[in-house]
């Protein structure tokens, strides 16, 4: 799951920060300190699912702008998909909105 939410928040990212002219966002780049495998590792150990669902909520936001917010269709879609991940309310609830949301993400990078 760790690597999911990682992906997930790291294609956020791009969308929100990464332009044509300027080398890719990795996942070694500072801006992803907060949102590294190991982060999320250490909140899916806890059972933190309200510190997951802030942290992934903040890059959806973050790409939500990107995207001229819920006014577009690809907006729409990417509220409803997060809509979907913060409605969990049990670790085993995230995996499904979680897959749906980073294959969306991938989609439309």
């Amino acid at each position: 799951m760790e690597l999911l939410l990682e992906t997930v928040a790291l294609f956020c990212l791009k969308l929100a920060y990464e332009t044509e002219d300027s080398s890719p966002i990795l996942r070694d780049d500072p801006i992803m300190s907060d949102y590294e495998r190991e982060v999320f590792g250490l909140l899916v150990r806890r059972g933190d699912i309200e510190g997951i669902q802030f942290r992934v909520a903040h890059c959806i936001g973050l790409a939500l702008e990107a995207l001229d917010g819920v006014n577009t269709p690809m907006g729409r879609e990417l509220r409803r998909l997060s809509a979907d991940f913060s409605a969990a309310q049990r670790m085993a609830q995230l995996d499904t909105p979680l897959i749906a949301l980073k294959n969306y993400l991938k989609d439309i990078q």
